[in-house]
């Protein structure tokens, strides 16, 4: 081989490699080689396109599971055993996800988003490459069964465990590592939502909480990389769908700063509620697999009784945000959704909490929404825009990531004539949880998944 040869060769290694420093030393964007940044780049890219099309196969095969258990519950009506047979799939199935997380991979439980983002900060280790399978296999049953969880969480961990199986295989320094997992986190939740731009958002917002250049662009090009990838299998239209809205005036002011300040009430009180749950589920004598099991008995009487209640609730998102439903039955449904939202994530399996958060938020707008009407029938705010808006402020209130919360309601419904006041809402809903010192619920989270870390490095 000649002197040109070498030199391609080396060049080549360089771009796939990246050639990085010592995991010690800490990364210098201004001082890398330009073919050190191109492998990099090359990296966050394949980390995105795994990624979006491994959350596009988890999220259709939500799909499918949804419409099949609608149809057990149908079935199950019309036989004598019927309620028998789906409380015991439903107990089954979320006993054997629990007992996945608990027995194969402890780092599967939960929403996923916390682990990730410890891992990020580097309080916790990337932990091993079984936590991808263990996470789809097990979402697929835990929110298959009917819990009150999402697929964003699951798919913005199967993010992380991608970026690590990648950067392990392209050598990256324990650095670029946490970085790529960031940009796998991002192309999950683009992938889970349709929402590229909300997925880098709340990747820099919420998880690394910084805007550093390097940080960036691995996030947006795994962002981006993630939606194309998926695009063929999801296509790009909005999650949900809006009806036309009236565009805001000031006199509605009053009604939508009640959506904030109701929202930021009812998102510290639901991360109170989490947290309280969680304790309780570690303090408890009972095996992880048996509490499971009841918490799923519970859930699949719901389904036989009502299998529109039951699940991650995008239905129920998209009612409240068409305006759909009498006070009285939508204030139902927030209170059975916020008490299934607690116990559901209690049960220690794979599964998200941003579905369940957008059922809560919307039917709380969707509560002030119907009251207005009620008081002013004529100068009163579309219920569906007071809806809308509930969605971005419960969301900020509890995660305290507002322009993420601000984009993500915009891209789920394609709906821009809001914004204003959901800024509005929004300002309102973080002041009231400040005000009263309430942590976010990923920060919250975090400590508890990297617990165990920190109790290690203080001994």
């Amino acid at each position: 081989m000649g002197d040109r040869e070498r030199a391609t060769a080396r060049w080549l290694r360089s771009v796939f490699t990246g050639w990085q420093m010592p995991t010690t030393r800490p990364v210098d964007d201004s001082g890398e080689g330009a073919e050190g940044l191109v492998g990099f780049v090359l990296a966050a890219a394949a980390v995105g396109a795994l990624t979006g099309l491994a959350a596009a196969g988890f999220r259709i095969a939500l799909v499918h599971i949804a419409h099949w258990r609608d149809s057990l519950a149908g079935w199950a009506h019309g036989t004598g055993w019927g309620l028998v047979v789906v409380v015991a799939i439903c107990a089954v199935c979320t006993a054997v996800a629990a007992a996945m997380v608990r027995r194969i991979e402890p780092h599967a439980e939960g929403s996923g988003i916390p682990r990730v983002e410890a891992v990020v900060a580097g309080r916790a280790d990337p932990g091993r490459f079984r936590i991808l399978p263990i996470k789809y296999i097990g979402g697929l049953l835990s929110i298959g069964a009917g819990l009150a969880l999402g697929r964003e969480g699951p798919s913005v961990q199967m993010g992380g465990s991608i970026a690590v199986i990648v950067a392990s295989a392209t050598r990256r320094s324990s650095a670029e590592l946490r970085i790529l997992a960031a940009g796998g986190a991002a192309a999950g939740l683009a992938t889970a939502f349709n929402a590229p731009i909300a997925g880098g958002v709340f990747v820099l917002e919420e998880l690394v909480k910084r805007f550093d250049p390097r940080t960036t662009v691995a996030t947006l090009i795994a962002s981006a990389s993630g939606f194309a990838a998926a695009y063929p299998f999801v296509g790009s239209s909005t999650d949900f769908h809006m009806p036309h809205l009236h565009d805001p005036h000031m006199t509605n002011a009053g009604w939508v700063l009640a959506v904030g300040v109701l929202c930021g009430v009812l998102g510290v009180l639901y991360n109170t509620a989490m947290m309280f749950g969680l304790h309780v589920a570690d303090t408890s004598r009972l095996p992880a697999e048996a509490r499971a099991a009841g918490i799923g008995c519970a859930v699949g009487i719901l389904v036989w009784c009502a299998p529109d209640l039951a699940g991650s609730g995008d239905n129920l998102t998209q009612n409240a945000l068409l305006g759909h439903g009498a006070l009285g039955a939508v204030t139902a449904v927030l209170v059975l959704r916020f008490a299934l939202g607690v116990v559901s994530y209690a049960a220690a399996t794979p599964g998200g909490l941003f579905a369940p958060m957008l059922v809560l938020g919307t039917h709380t707008g969707l509560i002030v929404g119907l009251v207005a009407v009620h008081v002013s029938p004529h100068t009163a705010p579309d219920p569906a825009a007071l809806a809308l808006i509930g969605m971005a402020a419960f969301f900020t209130a509890s995660v305290h990531a507002p322009i993420t919360g601000l984009i993500l309601a915009t891209e789920l419904t394609g709906t821009t004539n809001q914004l204003p006041p959901m800024l509005g809402a929004c300002a309102t809903a973080l002041l009231v949880a400040v005000a009263v010192r309430s942590r976010p619920i990923y920060d919250r989270l975090t400590d508890r998944a990297a617990a165990p870390v920190d109790a290690r490095a203080a001994r």
